[in-house]
């Protein structure tokens, strides 16, 4: 095969259930955690005669603040139109969706051009595990479901999984939906195609092959990475793409038709009669300026304010997608400025600790192992590090000891804090010296390890509390009377 002749262009379809109290035009509970089947029903979203829908508002507000957060043009008025295609999970025999007039329109995210955003509503879910039959569970039928469409300007694997995982972290952060793929919150679609490079150069693509319902990222990676070659294969060996759509094999790791890919007309799309046209820009809370105020710091933002504060890219990554680490590094950083100890150099010590010892030690005690740390009890902790109250063997040991045992942080770390008593410490230094007679010999003669050796034998002796630098003094004067 001769990969280098060939481009990849790969357009992504991300559907995202929303998060809402009722679903999208009817007041049936909105609930991705029932698991009782066909509770969450009612004659609207099941398609009985006669029945009226009505539009979700905070569903349309989801959908609206995504537009402002991508930096996509919101519609002016919007519509919504029947998609009619039968299959079983469609009680209705058609879905309510939008066509002509999408709520969002532009924009980019992660580098990658937006054609639009737009509403819909989900589908029921087949049950297939039950022998030779199916079954039909509607509780997901009609809840809200948001639609991005990208360009086709995607021309790697990785690059379609980064751009995926940066929109689900986007619906996180503003709250529209959990997206949590393993639940089917979330679900992507890719649009593969193959041309020759110089094609592509004159605005030429190859035909597109849909793969439908990827549930991982990892699946999104391994399809493209997957078409690609088979494409590729294809054309070589003098055989042609055709349009179609193809299901993902995860225990094959291969791609199969199930298909042919239908084209717009063949959903008959036409005008939904029983909905209005909804004047979006004559709610005032639909405006832009008002849906900015009830945005939180986005996570391109957030990603600037960390660089500019000094953090590395792991750190910033981590504390960006994980809102666990990312609040207790704002939240003890906010503790410590209280004290005046606000630097660049203090925001790196708390995210090198947070990202090393404490994520370790989480991920060793399993899911809930963040609990026992707080702001308050990491500040303290940190707090006498930085007055040199304790040192850096003392805090992991305190950090160490929450995690096995549990308690407060602030409290256990009393006991970390270093011994700088002269007294005391000449008593424990008296047994060094005197265990190590000959390592004092080595020091005389020239040998400065020697002194490192017996600081580090009266740490060890002090369990680490001990004050290094009183220590050495103490060992230099007690070393030369001897």
């Amino acid at each position: 095969m001769e990969k280098e002749k060939y481009t990849t262009t790969v357009g992504l379809e991300i559907h995202a259930e929303l998060k809402t109290r009722t679903k999208m035009f009817c007041d049936s509970k909105n609930d991705p955690n029932e698991t009782r089947q066909n509770v969450n029903v009612c004659p609207v979203c099941m398609g009985h005669p006669g029945t009226l829908p009505a539009i979700n508002k905070e569903a349309v507000k989801h959908v609206l603040k995504v537009g402002v957060a991508i930096g996509g043009k919101l519609a002016d008025t919007t519509s919504f139109d029947r998609k009619n295609y039968f299959y079983p999970d469609i009680p209705k025999g058609y879905q309510i969706s939008q066509y002509k007039s999408p709520l969002v329109s532009g924009g980019s995210l992660n580098g990658v051009a937006i054609t639009r955003v737009h509403l819909e509503e989900d589908t029921g879910t087949l049950l297939h595990d039950k022998g030779n039959y199916s079954l039909l569970d509607f509780n997901r039928a009609g809840v809200p479901l948001m639609e991005l469409v990208t360009e086709p300007v995607i021309h790697s694997a990785k690059e379609a999984a980064d751009f995926a995982r940066e929109f689900q972290l986007l619906l996180r952060y503003i709250g529209a939906s959990d997206a949590n793929m393993e639940k089917g919150e979330m679900r992507i679609e890719a649009n593969i195609s193959i041309s020759e490079k110089m094609d592509v150069k004159n605005g030429k693509l190859g035909t597109k092959v849909e793969v439908k319902n990827l549930n991982s990222f990892k699946a999104v990676e391994r399809v493209i990475e997957y078409e690609m070659k088979r494409q590729i294969a294809l054309i070589e060996s003098g055989g042609k793409i055709i349009q179609e759509t193809r299901g993902w094999d995860d225990a094959n790791q291969t791609t199969f038709s199930q298909r042919k890919k239908e084209s717009s007309h063949d959903y008959r799309y036409f005008p939904e009669p029983d909905l209005p046209i909804l004047a979006v820009s004559d709610i005032p809370e639909f405006s832009v300026a008002a849906l900015k105020k009830v945005l939180p710091e986005l996570p391109v933002e957030k990603r600037t304010r960390y660089a500019k504060e000094g953090l590395v890219p792991l750190c910033v990554e981590m504390f960006v997608a994980d809102t666990r680490y990312g609040s207790l590094f704002e939240e003890t950083s906010s503790y410590i400025s209280t004290v005046g100890k606000s630097s660049t150099a203090v925001s790196v010590l708390i995210a090198n600790y947070i990202s090393t010892d404490i994520a370790g030690l989480a991920a060793k005690h399993g899911e809930n192992g963040l609990l026992p740390i707080t702001p308050q009890g990491l500040g303290v902790c940190l707090l006498r590090l930085l007055n040199g109250e304790m040192s850096s063997r003392g805090v992991k040991d305190a950090l160490a000891e929450v995690f096995e045992k549990g308690g407060d942080l602030a409290e256990i770390s009393k006991k970390y804090v270093q011994q700088s008593d002269s007294a005391e410490l000449s008593k424990i230094i008296d047994g060094v010296l005197e265990a190590n007679k000959e390592t004092i010999i080595d020091f005389k003669n020239g040998k400065q390890s020697a002194l490192q050796f017996l600081v580090g034998q009266s740490m060890k002796a002090t369990r680490g509390t001990g004050n290094p630098q009183v220590l050495r003094e103490l060992l230099l004067k007690e070393m030369l009377l001897r």
